[in-house]
C-alpha cells in the first residue's frame, strides 16, 4: 500500500498535459518538455532575426519585412501599453517567458542533453516529409485518361504549397511577396523565403497552437461547459481552419488585407496541415511542431527553388 501511494504522488508531482505518456526520461519524454522547446528554438529564433537584418539591409533604417504572427506580437505588446522599441525585440522574449512558465507548472526537470539536438533535427525533418508528399499530390493536376502525358507532363507545373504567410512591410504594412519582385536577385528570394518560414514555424505555432488551442479549450470547456473530448475536436478544427484561413485573409492595423488568392485546394492543404501541427503539438510538444514547421517551410522552398522555379 505504501508503495502505491508513493507511486501516485509521484505521478502527482510530475503532470504531464500531452496526449501521450512516455516513458519518463526516455527521449520522446526529454524532448517533449518546455525547456527543449526553448533551447532547441534559441538557434531558429536567432536565424530568422539576423536574417530579417540580412533580407532588409537597403530599408532598414525605415521598416522591417516581418511574418505577419511576428507583427500580432509586437501589436499586442504595444496594446498591452510597452513602448515601440520593446515591442520590436519582445517577441523572441514571449517566446522564452511562455515556455518558462510551461516548464514551471510542468514540474518537469531543467537539464538539456545536447546529445539529443541532433536527432530532434532528423525527426523535424522527417515529420515534414508526409507533408512535402501530401502538397505535391494535392497540387498535381489530374490527367484526363483518354490523353496520357506527354514529357512535358512528368514534372507537375504546381509548386509546393508552403505554409510561410507572405511577409508583412511596415510601416504601411502592405502585404507583399518579395519573391516575386523583380529587384531582388534569385539568392536574397531564396533567402527570404527561408527566413519567412523559419519565422513562421515560430510565431505561427506560437499563436495558432499553443496560444490559441489553449484559448479555445477555455471557452469550449470551461465558458461553454462542453465535454473535455469534444473541446479538443472543435479547438483543434477551428485553430486549423483559421491557420489556413489567415493565408488568404489576414487582420493587419485593425483592418482586414487580402494576401494570397484563394483556392479551396490550398485552403483544404493549410486546414489539413493545421491538424497535423495540432496533432504533433499534443503528442510532441511546442519544439518538434515549430521545428517541423519551419523545416517544412524551408524544404518547400528548396523544392520549389530546384524543381519549379524557372
Amino acid at each position: 500500500m505504501a508503495k502505491t501511494g508513493r507511486k501516485k504522488k509521484e505521478r502527482r508531482d510530475y503532470p504531464t498535459s500531452q496526449l501521450l505518456n512516455f516513458a519518463r526520461d526516455s527521449y520522446l519524454e526529454r524532448t517533449s518538455r518546455p525547456i527543449y522547446a526553448i533551447l532547441f528554438l534559441i538557434p531558429f529564433i536567432l536565424f530568422y532575426e539576423i536574417g530579417t537584418i540580412l533580407i532588409n539591409t537597403d530599408i532598414l533604417t525605415q521598416y522591417q519585412v516581418r511574418v505577419v504572427a511576428f507583427v500580432w506580437v509586437q501589436d499586442a505588446l504595444l496594446h498591452l501599453g510597452t513602448s515601440s522599441r520593446f515591442a520590436w525585440v519582445a517577441p523572441p522574449l514571449v517566446v522564452v517567458v511562455i515556455l518558462a512558465g510551461l516548464q514551471v507548472a510542468s514540474k518537469k526537470p531543467w537539464y538539456f542533453c545536447f546529445s539529443d539536438y541532433l536527432p530532434m533535427v532528423v525527426e523535424c525533418g522527417l515529420l515534414a516529409v508526409p507533408l512535402i508528399v501530401l502538397s505535391l499530390l494535392s497540387n498535381s493536376p489530374s490527367v484526363p485518361a483518354d490523353n496520357p502525358p506527354g514529357p512535358a507532363d512528368l514534372c507537375p507545373p504546381a509548386q509546393v504549397s508552403v505554409l510561410a504567410h507572405p511577409p508583412v512591410v511596415g510601416p504601411n504594412r502592405v502585404i507583399t511577396a518579395l519573391a516575386q519582385d523583380a529587384g531582388h536577385s534569385r539568392f536574397r528570394s531564396l533567402l527570404t523565403n527561408i527566413v519567412t518560414g523559419v519565422g513562421a514555424g515560430i510565431y505561427e505555432e506560437l499563436v495558432f497552437r499553443l496560444i490559441l488551442i489553449c484559448a479555445l479549450m477555455v471557452l469550449f470547456q470551461d465558458v461553454i461547459g462542453l465535454s473535455h473530448q469534444n473541446s479538443i475536436v472543435l479547438s483543434v478544427l477551428m485553430s486549423a481552419a483559421l491557420f489556413s484561413a489567415h493565408h488568404h485573409i489576414v487582420w493587419i492595423d485593425g483592418r482586414l488585407g487580402r494576401s494570397a488568392p484563394f483556392q479551396w485546394t490550398e485552403f483544404g492543404f493549410r486546414t489539413v496541415a493545421g491538424i497535423y501541427f495540432a496533432i504533433l503539438f499534443a503528442i510532441r510538444g511546442f519544439g518538434i511542431t515549430a521545428g517541423t514547421h519551419a523545416f517544412y517551410d524551408i524544404i518547400a522552398t528548396a523544392v520549389n527553388a530546384i524543381f519549379f522555379d524557372p
